[in-house]
Parts: structure tokens; sequence; C-alpha cells
């Protein structure tokens, strides 16, 4: 195993003592295992991005606030250092979510620092105290799955009424610790107030939770949540304790109705249909 310089610097520096094993790698970051005193937590190593990558990000940072004047004008020129700036909020993005959700309630890894482009946070283990499995790879009750949706539709609402939105959610960055589901990955979390694509990731993340637990519990496929917290959330009534019933009432008169409908069950059978394709990778894994 290479253990990137970042995590030799913060051994150096005495924020770790070892680096244990890798846990996963992605087109973002690379996370590990490693031991801090007596704790076993994961090490979330950010990778630098090339330009083409800020194309994608695009509508994900719109209304992000930068730290300061000068960071703003560089971002919007587009220059080197501009880029490098983004790379950062990028990053600095998930931390600041992390602490943020976490004080608010949501179910999130604990964050424990970020140093050298490197966020140290808990690492989630199943009752057996090994690394906890993603929501798409466990199978469930319909009780359990019901359970799930209401923990994990809380948990959207509370962010929302913070004034974020995952933005990418699905049961691919969902854990399953012995407590329930725990919310991953924020880099790309986006503001509820400040983006014009808002309420469409809104609903694509309640959609791709919906899609994938309504394997296990049809009757959630007929729920609306999604629809019913943003416009209460528009409206200025959302609270993180408001109680959702699921039904929403669209208006005729300004909606095609069946269109609205066919777009999001559309969204939820390309979450099933996502969903197998990794169940069948795995399989011939």
């Amino acid at each position: 195993m290479k253990t990137p310089a970042s995590l030799l610097t913060l051994i150096d520096e005495g924020v770790i003592d070892e680096v244990v094993r890798p846990l996963k790698s992605g087109k973002e970051a690379a996370v590990y295992v490693v031991r801090a005193g007596g704790d076993v937590r994961c090490a979330k190593v950010y990778k630098d991005m090339g330009q083409r990558s800020f194309q994608k990000r695009v509508q994900y940072q719109e209304g992000r606030k930068s730290r300061g004047s000068r960071e703003a004008r560089a971002v919007s020129s587009g220059s080197r250092y501009g880029r490098r700036q983004q790379e950062q909020e990028w990053k600095n993005a998930e931390v600041d979510a992390l602490y943020q959700l976490r004080e608010a309630g949501v179910r999130v890894p604990e964050p424990f620092g970020f140093f050298h482009g490197v966020l140290l946070m808990e690492l989630v283990t199943d009752a057996a105290g090994f690394t906890a499995p993603r929501l798409g790879e466990v199978e469930l009750t319909p009780a359990q799955a019901r359970e799930f949706h209401a923990v994990l539709v809380r948990d959207v609402v509370r962010m929302l009424c913070c004034g974020l939105i995952h933005g990418d959610l699905s049961a691919y960055n969902v854990l399953v610790g012995p407590d329930g589901p725990v919310v991953i990955d924020f880099p790309q979390v986006v503001s509820a107030a400040g983006n014009n694509a808002a309420r469409t990731m809104l609903l694509r993340d309640v959609n791709n939770l919906t899609a994938s637990l309504g394997r296990w519990a049809p009757e959630l496929l007929e729920t609306w949540y999604g629809e019913e917290m943003w416009a209460l959330f528009e409206a200025g009534v959302l609270q993180p304790e408001t109680e959702l019933t699921g039904r929403f009432t669209f208006d005729e008169r300004t909606v095609d109705l069946d269109s609205v409908r066919d777009a999001i069950n559309d969204a939820r059978e390309l979450a099933l249909i996502r969903q197998q394709g990794r169940e069948e990778a795995q399989d011939e894994d």
C-alpha cells in the first residue's frame, strides 16, 4: 500500500498514528482507515481534479459564497488561482456541511478536522465492528425499509432547514450503522436558496431514496415527500420537526400532472436500474 504524502504529513505532525488500510477510492477522493490515539477513524484524501471536472461542478457550486472578495473575483475570472480556489472551496464544502449538519441532528459521520487536504472523521461500522455496508448492499424487511425511509426523509428535511441539499443522495451514499442509516459524501452539497436547480436536485435525492427503499416497501413509491417538503420550504414554514404526510396536491391548472408523474417515475426506474447494475457487477466480481 502506497501511503499518500498528505497522510504521511499527518503522521509526522502527530494528528494520526498510522494508516491501517485503504477503504475505498473514487474519482474525487480516496478513503483510508487510520488510527489516532486509541481510536480508529477514516481519512478522506481529496484528489486534485483537472480543469475538465469544473464544468461538471458548476451546477452544484452555483449559489455558494466564496470566503473573500478576491477569491470570488478569481473564481469568476477562471484564472489558475481561481481554479485552485474553486478546488479548495469544493473540499471545504463537505467539511463545513458535516459540522453544520451534525449540529442540526442529521445522521452524518462525526468530523474531527481538516488537515492538508485530508478530512478526518468517524469510521461508521456495523454492530460487529466491521465497516458499515451501503444501503444499496443490504436486504431489508418492509418494516425496515419504511423505518429507514422515514429517518432519511427527516434528515433531508433537516438539511433543507439548514439551507442545504445533498445533491447526489442515493442508496450508495448512505451507510447502515447499528442505529440506522448514516448519510455520507457531501462535496457537491447544494445551496437551497441560491441554486436555480435546487428543487430539481432535492426531488432527485428523495426520488432516489424512494426508488431504492420502494423495492422492499412498494407503497413508498406512491408518496410525494420531496414535493411536499419543497412547497413548505418555499412558503417559509418548513421546520426540522414538521410532520410530513407524503401526500401532495399538484395544481393541474399550471402543471402537466401526467408529465410530472412520468418524470418522477422515470427517475425512480433509473435508480432501480442503476442499483441492479451495481448488484450484477458485484456478483461478477
